[in-house]
């Protein structure tokens, strides 16, 4: 594949979707062609089972095939297709939230999510991945700000705490692949950082 794949985790509260805002014209200044996307979602029907997702109740089991349901559906209809053409993909979660949520919040199976990766993704992983991160008591004020808060915001502490320690297993395990973001940093500082992070890996990947 031609293109790149960059994906950009975090628990709820995090700021991703404030840096994907900036993020595509990041990269288009640079003459990159960007496409966005998201998870679960991205495709007509991946965003109907995300609307399932967030606010059906359901099964551990049924929660973990819908995610990998809507993400077959990503990978196919979108991200294979753009990394093949040479463009940049930027998606907002992947399978990190996988493991992250319904393997360390749900306590899945990590087995099973594997088997499903290895299934659905044939061995597509990002390229790079953004990992924002707040301490609990920050994502719990964000989330507070919210009108209506989804099934996984509704969380109790210890879904969350679970999930961000899962996050920082995967980053330590594969350190070169997460570039890991204090988004409790000001919003420009994080830009900074961040746009020099990126500019270093660019230049790596020219």
């Amino acid at each position: 594949m031609k293109g790149l794949f960059i994906t950009l985790e975090g628990v709820d509260g995090a700021g991703k979707s404030t840096h994907m805002k900036w993020l595509p014209d990041f990269f288009r200044e640079m003459g990159q062609e960007i496409v966005i996307t998201r998870e679960p979602g991205g495709t007509p029907l991946g965003e109907q089972l995300r609307e399932i997702l967030l606010h059906q109740p359901m099964t551990q089991e049924t929660e973990a095939l819908l995610m990998f349901a809507s993400r077959q559906e990503n990978i196919n209809q979108l991200i294979k297709p753009a990394l093949s053409s040479g463009k940049w993909v930027l998606c907002d979660r992947f399978t990190d939230s996988t493991y992250a949520y319904q393997g360390g919040g749900r306590h899945f199976s990590n087995d099973k999510i594997a088997r499903l990766e290895s299934w659905v993704q044939e061995g597509l992983n990002p390229d790079l991945t953004l990992l924002f991160d707040v301490p609990l008591a920050v994502s719990r004020e964000r989330l507070g700000k919210h009108e209506s808060q989804d099934r996984f915001e509704q969380e109790n502490d210890a879904f969350f705490e679970a999930v961000r320690s899962v996050y920082f297993e995967r980053a330590r395990r594969d350190p070169k692949r997460f570039i890991v973001v204090d988004s409790t940093l000001p919003f420009e500082q994080v830009r900074i950082g961040l746009e020099a992070g990126l500019l270093e890996f660019i230049g790596q990947h020219k």
